[in-house]
Order: structure tokens, then sequence, then C-alpha cells
């Protein structure tokens, strides 16, 4: 592994967790080879081509963890490509459940370092961004791997055509001050709040996940954040 690549693997935590069902174990070596988005050795990835039927638009989740976030919007948008990175072993066994019990033919799956999809998209190809409950990692030290950096959203800033929205939360305090530092200094990026009430609750077109359920059974309040592309 190159010093390039050892770092970029720092921004994320484990890769399994417990040895997967049979069930989930069989759609990782059946259906998610179907849904993996391959990557071109050069060249630009036309993500609207991944899709079995013509998408309206293309959306990304980085690090989807369970996936019902995911599951959700793409019930809810079938007209809308998804894709989904998470390298969480279990995590991409859960959707895949998902995706096989529902039937959605509208998401796809990058099962790696989100920075390997983000390099290979064409510009403003994304029209919505999810980042939702990333880890916060919250020793000092370590705070240079958090996701949301000056550097991630450079990236974005150039996938997103003007008006595309990237929506994050975190039950994370220090994460909270830390995002908002970031996005509202980044001139790409307006912060669609405009009372306090819209970002302490949960817009209703933002279905759940267990990171919520578990922040708020361990009494700590998440934060929803909207950001519109300039």
């Amino acid at each position: 592994m190159s010093e390039v690549d050892g770092a970029r693997r720092r921004i994320y935590g484990r890769r399994r967790g417990r040895p997967l069902r049979q069930g989930r174990q069989r759609l990782t070596e059946t259906l998610l080879p179907q849904l993996c988005v391959p990557l071109p050795e050069a060249g630009v990835l036309d993500p609207e081509t991944l899709f079995p039927q013509a998408v309206e638009q293309v959306w990304l989740e980085i690090g989807f963890g369970a996936g019902e976030h995911l599951a959700a919007q793409a019930e809810l948008h079938p007209r809308i490509g998804f894709i989904g990175c998470e390298v969480f072993e279990n995590g991409i066994a859960r959707l895949l459940s998902e995706i096989d019990q529902a039937a959605l033919p509208n998401i796809r799956i990058h099962p790696d370092d989100a920075r390997q999809l983000l390099d290979a998209l064409p510009p403003q190809s994304l029209g919505r961004v999810f980042i939702l409950f990333p880890d916060p990692w919250p020793k000092l030290r370590h705070h240079k791997r958090r996701l949301v950096a000056t550097a991630t959203l450079d990236r974005l800033a150039k996938l997103m055509p003007p008006g595309a929205e990237l929506r994050l939360a975190t039950d994370d305090c220090d994460y909270l001050v830390w995002m908002l530092a970031h996005l509202t200094a980044h001139p790409a990026f307006a912060w669609m709040a405009r009372r306090a009430w819209d970002w302490r609750r949960r817009p209703d077109d933002w279905p759940p996940t267990r990171y919520e359920e578990k922040a708020l059974a361990a009494g700590r309040q998440p934060a929803f954040l909207r950001f519109q592309r300039r």
C-alpha cells in the first residue's frame, strides 16, 4: 500500500464486525458484484449510466452505515439514482438485504474509500450529497481524519452544480462546531437554515437512522444541517 493510500485509509474505522448471517453472506457474494460501481482506470465515470433506467439526478451518500436512510430515500425517489459509499462490511450486507427485499433498482454501491469515487466523477454530476453521522474522531490528534474538511468540501463543490444540496448530521457537539466552521467559511456553500429550529429538527423528508435513535436514547440531540451549492 502506498503512502497516499495509507493516509487515505485513516478517515474511517473498522471494516468488519460480527460474522455475517448465511443469507447476507450470500448477498455479498452474488448481489454486491452486480451493484458495485466500476471505477475507470482512466478518464471519468458517468454515474447516470450505472442504472438500468434513465434517472433525473444522481444522489450520493458517503458512509451509509446500515443503509436504512439510503434504502428509504431510494424507495421515496424511484427516478433518482443513488450511490452509497461504505467500508463496513456488515453495513453493506444490511443494505444488500434491504435492496433484495424491496427490489430497489436505483442503488449502486462503492464498498471502499469514498474519495476514490469522488475522484472519478465528472463535474456537476451530483444533485444531492448526504454525510450523516460520520465518525467524529474526538481525540485532537485524530481531527485530521475527519471526513468533513476543506479538501472534501473542495471536491464536492466541483461535483455539485449550483442549487444542489449537501445534507449533514451529527450528535457530537464538537464535530457540529467543526462542521459549521468549515462549511460557513467555504465560498461554495450557503447554510439554508433561517432559524434554530431548522437544524435542531430532522426535516420530514429525511428518513431516520439507527444512529439518530441511539443518540436520542443516550440523551444527545442530533443536529441536521442543510447547505446549498452557491
